[in-house]
């Protein structure tokens, strides 16, 4: 009996048995599919070049930052405004903006999600750069899951 309850002791202590989080794993697994809704909806916005759908995505106190390397230095820019990029990418082209991204993976704790994909940026059939986004979202009671941290890394990838 003493080692059927310690047997039974070592599963349950197990870190592969134990939850990460207090939450369901359902509630995860649909606030996950509500972040990727939400970064989804950002690139078919910019595909439509539609500011209001752009907008929708964006928590209103958004900013927006790239770091890259220029001449063997790290340079962190920040968007001037968050009405630049969403006028700069919500806006129809001649052609389209379209970012094409993989390895997505989404992480939620509670109000918190954060996004992070490899990605390429194309204008029309031509590859611009391209880079990783790393995203920071809130879910609000008012609007839902919203970006709140844009920021990107980006490269040649010739």
């Amino acid at each position: 009996m003493r080692r059927l309850l310690a047997a039974s002791l070592l599963v349950l202590a197990s870190p592969a048995v134990a939850q990460p989080t207090d939450a369901p794993a359902a509630l995860v697994e649909s606030d996950e599919a509500a972040v990727l809704a939400v970064v989804t909806e950002l690139w078919d916005a910019m595909r439509a070049g539609d500011s209001t759908r752009v907008r929708a995505v964006l928590h209103p106190d958004a900013r927006g930052y790239s770091a890259s390397i220029r001449d063997g230095q790290v340079v962190l820019q920040q968007e001037d405004s968050m009405d630049s990029f969403v006028t700069a990418i919500g806006t129809p082209h001649d052609v389209i903006y379209d970012e094409r991204v993989f390895n997505e993976e989404v992480r939620v704790d509670g109000p918190l999600a954060t996004y992070y994909a490899d990605y390429e940026f194309w204008l029309g059939d031509r590859l611009s750069h391209c880079g990783v986004d790393a995203f920071q979202l809130v879910r609000t009671d008012e609007a839902g899951w919203q970006i709140f941290v844009l920021s990107d890394t980006r490269r040649s990838c010739e």
